[in-house]
């Protein structure tokens, strides 16, 4: 997956909003909360982060092409970064952003979710 294609992918979702930020990354956010972030690498190529559940993070953090993120998982945080974009793991990817902006807007308050009109989508969670 390129950054273009991740892009798309995250507009997808129920309002989201996106800004760049850090570095210049993409950054996916929904009711004001990131879910899904878009940098380059180290090596210069194309990674992908995103929030999992306990039972994913301990999952992908042991997988090739997976990584505890940078930053976010060195502070606790549930987060893993795909560093293998060569386009064999999207379906994945895509599986996973959809399972962190579920967690994500499941996190929001009843209110706010209710005010983005998200309400069916964190019912699941």
């Amino acid at each position: 997956m390129n950054h273009k294609e991740f892009n798309q992918f995250c507009s997808t979702f129920l309002a989201t909003t996106h800004v760049v930020q850090w570095g210049n990354s993409d950054v996916w956010k929904v009711g004001g909360k990131v879910f899904a972030i878009g940098t380059q690498s180290k090596a210069s190529t194309p990674a992908f982060t995103f929030k999992t559940s306990d039972l994913n993070f301990e999952f992908l953090s042991h997988k090739d092409g997976y990584i505890p993120a940078p930053y976010l998982a060195s502070r606790g945080m549930k987060w893993i970064q795909q560093t293998a974009t060569d386009g064999e793991l999207d379906e994945e990817l895509r599986y996973y952003l959809s399972e962190s902006y579920r967690i994500v807007a499941g996190g929001l308050s009843k209110k706010k979710q209710k005010e983005l009109s998200i309400i069916a989508v964190t019912s699941a969670i």
